[in-house]
């Protein structure tokens, strides 16, 4: 535990200081979408990974924190950084209305049900073009010309949504989330108010990734519904960062979320310049290979399976289990 905590302070140090070492704005938007990605990744494993109700519909959350920021600015002239604090509110009323919808069903379909609301949400969003401005999107004036104060908001988003996450799983509701994902009758059999509890952990998910989307529209200044009500680019990369990085596991989506960005940026850049122009739109198969080469060889992700990596590659001998890398409170 000591040397885990030593661990954390050093890297909190050197997040601090790495934009003053490393002064490159191209590096400091790399980090900060990143730590975007780790905000929602780990919202997405709080309901998927740790309460198993795996969720395709998370852009949901994402387009409206990022359109209330908008709507703020561009329609009651309000600083779109109050965003931040009422994204996150809104998002949770939308969560709501998904929660009494789609908790009415159980696996599969209810991932399919999260789908169509995905996409359902979209459709409106681009329809409703006097509250949305359509397909021609909202357009703001950033606050700041230097990429230095987004990097340390979003570094602070981060870190409160890790923190908060982990501080969740060492309550009550962090074993009822469990307790769902292992056997939801079972639970039931326990006086576990199911639903209830399935709520809840929707409700801090969407609370999160609905901030992340506030930070989004305030650092890229623009937002349209195809870009943040995104299956792919929002839904499906949630989840492809939690699976990579290991679902069930507080640093997973974290691990995860700079892994996919890194190879989503080799890819785009065609290996920094290095490779032919058509390789850039080779990154949504290495994902896909990816994501197969983890489930086929690292069923519990990179930090899950840490243990098992280590063995392999530094011929470790496993530590002594202790629950936590594979999702015990």
């Amino acid at each position: 535990m000591k040397n885990k905590n030593i661990g954390l302070i050093i890297l909190g140090i050197i997040a601090v200081i790495f934009p003053l070492v490393i002064p490159s704005d191209y590096y400091l938007h790399l980090i900060i979408i990143a730590l975007m990605w780790v905000v929602i990744g780990s919202s997405w494993n709080l309901l998927a990974g740790y309460t198993g109700q795996v969720s395709f519909g998370h852009a949901i959350f994402f387009g409206t924190g990022a359109y209330t920021a908008g709507i703020l600015a561009s329609k009651l002239g309000v600083s779109p950084w109050w965003g931040l604090l009422f994204g996150g509110f809104v998002s949770m009323l939308f969560a709501l209305f998904v929660g009494w919808v789609c908790f009415r069903l159980r696996g599969p379909y209810f991932a399919l049900a999260t789908l169509a609301g995905g996409e359902i949400i979209r459709l409106v969003a681009t329809n409703w073009e006097s509250l949305t401005e359509g397909m021609v999107g909202i357009l703001i004036i950033q606050s700041f010309r230097s990429k230095l104060p987004y990097y340390y908001i979003a570094l602070f988003l981060a870190i409160f949504c890790i923190y908060a996450i982990a501080i969740v799983m060492k309550t009550k509701w962090g074993y009822y989330f469990v307790s769902i994902r292992e056997d939801q009758d079972a639970a039931e059999s326990l006086g576990i108010n199911t639903t209830r509890y399935k709520n809840v952990s929707l409700l801090i998910s969407a609370f999160f990734t609905g901030t992340a989307g506030a930070f989004y529209m305030n650092y890229m200044a623009f937002i349209d519904p195809h870009v943040v009500f995104s299956l792919h680019y929002i839904s499906i990369m949630a989840i492809l960062v939690g699976i990579v990085g290991g679902v069930a596991t507080i640093w997973g989506p974290a691990v995860g979320a700079f892994i996919m960005v890194g190879v989503q940026e080799t890819f785009r850049s065609s290996f920094f310049g290095l490779a032919p122009k058509w390789v850039s739109q080779g990154h949504a198969l290495v994902f896909g290979l990816l994501v197969i080469f983890v489930i086929m060889f690292m069923a519990n992700g990179i930090v899950g399976d840490w243990n098992k990596i280590r063995r392999v590659f530094f011929r470790k001998k496993p530590s002594q289990y202790t629950g936590e890398e594979y999702g015990t409170p």
